[in-house]
């Protein structure tokens, strides 16, 4: 590439950092303290877990489950906040209960590892009347080698991924998530994400991954009246004027695009709230990481849940604020 050529992609990129705009923190006092209400270890057993940690009989033939699906999945809740792996997850409980004078067994870690493809991870979050969906997706490592071993020797196990798709609103709270395998596209996952909302959606936001009639078809059998997802550049008209239809809601926001451009059309639209999205992901890999440690799927689904139901209860503590500093 010639000198001059250089010059200039290199200060398009400085142009770009200089435009880009920097926040503030409004709240930050409040959401200091957020922050570190997330790393105390004030542990209490409610009256309700006591009494519901051991399981009731099932009515069926063979032998009764000991621990109920409540004592799993918090002995497993346990594990994925400190980084503990099962054995020392069962370890670490044991400890607890010694600590507080709890008289109670808990699950070894052959059960933890059989019972979590067997539980049901309910995600906590608020009840609202009113949401905006922002949706994205991302990869989760599963197993394989580290990338400098195979780097330096190339590799000798099948690497693979799982893809985690999750459905926002701009608090920051996550209202949907799902785990699937890497042959799922994201348009593929946004009818199952839609389905675990009972909220009214007033508006959903996605980027151009998202650009597919069965994105749109889901959106309105949920009678989302507000779809803000960017055409691709060489899009076409669904509807055009002359036929006696509804506008397409995708055709409406090609023509305000033509109108003006894409970047006055995202401005306008707020597009830009999507970003929200890329900050969950963020998040969410850096306190748990992009790795899944199961093996089976079921478990690798409910590891995943586990993640998503700890990350919302700790971002409901308090989250920031921001706003554009001048």
């Amino acid at each position: 590439m010639p000198k001059n050529k250089k010059s200039k992609t290199n200060n398009k990129k400085k142009d770009n950092k200089s435009n880009k705009k920097k926040y503030k923190v409004r709240n930050w006092s409040k959401y200091n303290e957020a922050l570190k209400k997330r790393g105390m270890l004030d542990v209490y057993v409610d009256e309700y877990v006591l009494e519901s940690w051991h399981a009731e009989p099932n009515g069926k033939r063979g032998a009764q489950p000991i621990y109920s699906d409540l004592a799993i999945e918090i002995t497993l809740q346990f594990g994925k906040i400190f980084s503990q792996r099962l054995r020392q997850t069962e370890g670490l409980v044991i400890s607890l209960f010694k600590l507080m004078n709890i008289d109670l067994n808990v699950p070894d870690f052959s059960t933890l590892s059989r019972r979590s493809g067997e539980i049901t991870v309910n995600i906590p979050k608020n009840d609202k009347e009113k949401i905006t969906a922002v949706v994205d997706s991302s990869g989760l490592k599963v197993y394989g080698e580290g990338e400098w071993k195979v780097r330096k020797h190339g590799w000798s196990k099948h690497r693979t991924w799982m893809k985690m798709h999750l459905m926002i609103d701009p608090d920051g709270e996550i209202r949907a998530a799902n785990l699937t395998g890497n042959n799922i596209t994201d348009a593929d996952a946004v009818s199952g994400l839609l389905n675990q909302e009972d909220a009214e959606i007033e508006e959903f936001v996605g980027d151009g991954a998202y650009d597919k009639k069965k994105v749109y078809n889901a959106c309105q059998r949920k009678k989302i009246k507000n779809i803000i997802i960017p055409p691709q550049k060489h899009a076409k008209i669904f509807n055009h004027g002359n036929l006696k239809r509804e506008p397409h809601p995708r055709d409406e926001n090609l023509r305000q695009i033509r109108k003006t451009t894409r970047k006055k059309w995202k401005e306008k639209t707020g597009y830009h709230v999507r970003s929200l999205s890329e900050t969950a992901m963020f998040r969410f890999k850096t306190i748990f990481g992009d790795k899944l440690y199961s093996r089976d799927f079921k478990r690798q689904k409910t590891e995943f849940l586990l993640s998503i139901s700890i990350l919302n209860k700790m971002t409901s503590f308090g989250m920031p604020d921001s706003y554009v500093a001048v």
